[in-house]
């Protein structure tokens, strides 16, 4: 299976300019700014450590723009199993010199050589076999898989001691190599899909020219074993082809994990591209291509459907799962508002911009490109369960009887919402019980609205107002303000943020007595606080406001 997006991780606005370079080579890596000194960075951390190790536990690739020193420390504990390292690279803050450090069988040395290019400067290859054969033998290019690393590095050496060579089999990517080849050596480069016992003397390469076609859910055992019956190795299955029907089904997704191979789908009688099939004696049928297979270009994968909220505005206030659901998306929906603020896109993602009133039809029209195999995003502001797209997605899929909507891969990411973004600027005035409504009446009565006012009142929560005022709804808010009045009192603290998280953001505190529907706008989030909210001055100016949590008498 491939690898994440590499990471690009730099300590300072000094790193900025060249990791921007270098992002403009891997559209998808996102850049990793220390907290506090670097200026909108896609994901920010505290502790470079900390944030290095995590990376490398979870297989990304990294690129730090530091000192090389400080990641070889940083990463040292960890070095454990050569063959299952991400690359990881050191380049200079001013873009002159890339160095390779780990991830010599990951195709570090070939990133290191992409990144110098696009920096015209020369790479720091010190690998030995690349250097003396110009390859290393035990990184063979995708769509072919090494057999034995332990024997690998073993035939190596040899080679490095003078042996020579002879190839057995189709290597094209070795026919510029600098080997030393002679027709009658002892060591043997072998390339085939056959299974074979590893013996000390080959080097073992197995294309990935082999397609498994289920047509139910099996395990990853039993493709092993329809594998071994036809004497095919299991390093050149190169994806598992399913029916349409079993997008879903989590155990088959479970078995391509497991065996390392995308899962492809196609519908009943597509055809798959030309190979020769074989019936297996568990019902398998297994497919062998004349060269390496290319999945992307068979059948079609599951779908995918991400709700993300973008949080308030500010990019520091993304969560980075959500700006990696970005990364990887082919399609972007939603207001255009919120769809500028999720940016900037690549050249190749394609964005469906339409009016905040048109939310079924967006969650419907996501659903049909996911049911293609694309990769969609539908971009919420704050979160998208707090009055946005993720209960209009969902009902949209709750409405259809389409096999294909149902099968797609769907998930709801948060965000940071406009109540908690606010109450967190002014200190914490929802820190007990706390209601959220929304002040408009376009899909709900205002009966209802004026109800439940009443009893959250009454229950004396702190209250948070998302649409507390608009041009065609300009009296409610203060019908509002009326019926939260029969049960606070006048001194009660109020916080009024306007547009938090973006350019020209206000925070204000004021009092329910004091408070009035011209001080609000539709861009305003209103928090009220209960009986027991409490307010004291700030050493800079200002307020902080916060709600105990504790009631009644204090613990």
């Amino acid at each position: 299976m491939s690898r994440p997006a590499p990471a690009i991780v730099i300590l300072g606005n000094g790193s900025l300019a060249t990791a921007r370079r270098i992002q403009q080579l891997y559209p998808q890596a996102l850049i990793y700014g220390l907290d506090g000194r670097v200026e909108a960075p896609d994901c920010t951390y505290s502790d470079f450590g900390a944030t290095l190790r995590q990376l490398y536990q979870h297989d990304t690739p990294i690129i730090a723009l530091c000192a090389a020193g400080i990641v070889i420390r940083t990463l040292a504990p960890l070095l454990l199993e050569k063959g299952a390292e991400p690359p990881v690279l050191a380049v200079a803050e001013d873009a002159s010199a890339v160095v390779p450090l780990l991830g010599g069988l990951g195709g570090v040395n070939d990133m290191a050589r992409a990144i110098a290019a696009s920096l015209q400067v020369a790479a720091a290859i010190t690998t030995s076999g690349e250097l003396r054969f110009g390859t290393c033998l035990l990184n063979p290019p995708s769509g072919y898989a090494l057999g034995d690393l332990e024997t690998g590095k073993r035939f190596v050496s040899d080679l490095l001691a003078g042996e020579s060579v002879r190839i057995e089999g189709d290597a094209p990517w070795l026919a510029g190599a600098q080997l030393p080849e002679n027709p009658q050596a002892r060591l043997a480069i072998h390339v085939s899909s056959a299974e074979r016992e590893p013996a000390a003397n080959e080097l073992l390469i197995y294309p990935r020219n082999v397609v498994a076609r289920v047509a139910a859910v099996v395990p990853a055992q039993a493709i092993r074993e329809a594998l071994h019956d036809m004497q095919l190795a299991w390093q050149s299955l190169a994806c598992i082809v399913a029916d349409d029907a079993l997008m879903a089904r989590p155990q088959l997704h479970e078995a391509a994990a497991e065996l390392g191979v995308p899962l492809r789908f196609v519908s009943a009688g597509e055809q798959i591209l030309p190979v020769v099939w074989h019936e297996s004696g568990n019902g398998l049928l297994l497919g062998v291509a004349p060269a390496p297979l290319d999945p992307p270009l068979i059948g079609r994968p599951r779908g995918r459907l991400a709700v993300i909220g973008l949080g308030p505005g500010a990019a520091e206030l993304m969560v980075p799962a959500v700006k990696a659901e970005l990364a990887r998306a082919n399609d972007v929906l939603g207001y255009e508002t919120y769809v500028r603020m999720a940016g900037p896109f690549r050249d190749d993602q394609v964005l469906h911009c339409t009016d905040n009133r048109e939310e079924m039809q967006r969650a419907r029209h996501a659903f049909e490109l996911a049911a293609q195999g694309r990769s969609v995003v539908v971009v919420s502001s704050g979160d998208p369960g707090v009055f946005a797209m993720a209960a209009a997605v969902l009902e949209a899929l709750h409405e259809s009887g389409d096999a294909q909507w149902h099968s797609v891969d769907l998930e709801i990411l948060p965000g940071v919402s406009a109540s908690l973004a606010t109450a967190a600027q002014a200190g914490a005035p929802l820190g007990h019980d706390f209601c959220v409504m929304s002040l408009s009446d376009n899909l709900k009565p205002w009966s209802i609205i004026e109800k439940r006012l009443d009893l959250a009142g009454e229950a004396d929560l702190a209250l948070a107002f998302y649409n507390p005022i608009s041009r065609s709804r300009p009296w409610q808010l203060g019908v509002a303000l009326e019926i939260v009045a029969r049960h606070r009192s006048a001194e009660t603290p109020v916080v009024l943020g306007r547009d938090i998280g973006r350019p020209g953001q206000t925070l204000r505190a004021t009092t329910l007595g004091a408070l009035t529907p011209d001080q609000v706008d539709m861009r305003t989030m209103v928090l009220i606080g209960s009986s027991t909210t409490c307010t004291f001055p700030r050493a800079g100016g200002g307020e902080w406001v916060y709600t105990p949590r504790w009631y009644g008498d204090k613990p």
